[in-house]
């Protein structure tokens, strides 16, 4: 395993449990220490692709096996929306998502208002809400996994090559000495792209910068409120602690503050305590890269999520750990296979903040 994010921890906890007994999980900094400590938190199964609903459902299982630990607050996602294109859009996934078991449904403005006081709504056409939706807290979920999985865990410890003979791989170079293996997982986040490079096998992944700030108030929220998206700008928020992390598309805060002061005019008077930032690792349709390379046989990868990796880490970890064992995989991720660009099958997920 190359990457010590939510992925890569919930690969080796999924490859143990399904009785690999030799997992070693390679991380070059700390555990959770790349884009996964940056992320939002969120997890929730409002999305336009059918894989990534049921990507999100099982996860949401798994998710809620362990919720009090990882502070899951299922308290909804929030969409708002303020253009009739995306009205549109957002039925059809509704459809979608309520056909394969989603409990999201359409709000009116009043009723959004109703769950978030503070919005503005006088320009909102509809919003879609789903209460099973929520948000953790990333690094905790990195920990449960990697303390469940009982695998050989080396941080500070960085993949440097790895050795391919006659299209086969038979061990990775680190910084502290050679492995001997015949397969790799590549969970290295927006460093995929090196990784696979190492093995020549080529992954599509840019990296996208996003950051976060935080507010130690509310401006009154309510205790309970769901992560909420303005989604033709990008700006969201929810509750952290006392009071609020948000953020947007934007990198810098001056930007940011123009839909936000629109969307959640208390926010404009709020004092800013902490920033940070993070990548998305993008790939050329905004939707997932996961599978086994053909290039080179046992090199296997997940990466591109374009800021949702986090939340679908525990349905991924499974199907990654089921494709070494050589288990019938629960869920066919195969659409998700990097070959499909060059197939000309390109999938894009629309819903990405």
């Amino acid at each position: 395993m190359i990457g010590g994010g939510a992925l890569g921890a919930a690969t080796a906890y999924h490859l143990r449990r399904l009785g690999v007994q030799d997992v070693v999980l390679l991380e070059r900094d700390a555990l959770g220490s790349g884009s996964t400590s940056k992320a939002a938190g969120g997890i929730r199964a409002q999305f336009a692709d059918e894989l990534n609903i049921r990507i999100a459902l099982r996860s949401l299982d798994e998710f809620e096996s362990f919720g009090e630990e990882i502070s899951f607050r299922q308290h909804g996602y929030l969409f708002l929306l303020d253009r009739l294109e995306d009205v549109a859009t957002f039925r059809a996934a509704l459809a979608l998502q309520q056909s394969l078991g989603v409990q999201s449904r359409e709000l009116t403005p009043a009723q959004a208002a109703e769950i978030v006081p503070q919005l503005e709504i006088g320009d909102l056409l509809a919003a879609t809400y789903c209460e099973r939706d929520g948000y953790a807290t990333p690094e905790a979920v990195v920990q449960h996994y990697a303390r469940e999985s009982d695998a050989t865990i080396l941080q500070g410890c960085a993949a440097t090559g790895i050795r391919v003979q006659q299209d086969r791989i038979v061990g990775v170079e680190t910084s502290a000495g050679r492995i001997d293996t015949d397969t790799v997982v590549c969970c290295a986040g927006v460093w995929s792209r090196d990784v696979g490079a190492l093995a020549g096998v080529p992954l599509p992944v840019e990296g996208e910068a996003r950051s976060m700030w935080f507010t130690p108030e509310d401006g009154g929220l309510p205790e309970r409120v769901p992560l909420t998206i303005d989604f033709s700008t990008g700006f969201y928020f929810h509750r952290e602690g006392p009071g609020l992390a948000f953020g947007g598309r934007e990198r810098a805060l001056e930007d940011v503050a123009v839909a936000a002061a629109r969307r959640l005019p208390v926010l404009a008077d709020l004092p800013v305590q902490s920033s940070w930032w993070g990548w998305y690792d993008v790939s050329p349709d905004w939707n997932a890269l996961v599978g086994e390379a053909r290039e080179v046989s046992r090199f296997l990868y997940a990466t591109g999520f374009s800021g949702h990796g986090f939340q679908q880490a525990p349905a991924v970890g499974e199907h990654l750990a089921e494709l070494v064992v050589g288990r019938e995989p629960t869920l066919d991720l195969s659409p998700f296979s990097a070959e499909r660009f060059a197939a000309g099958a390109e999938r894009p997920e629309t819903f990405v903040v």
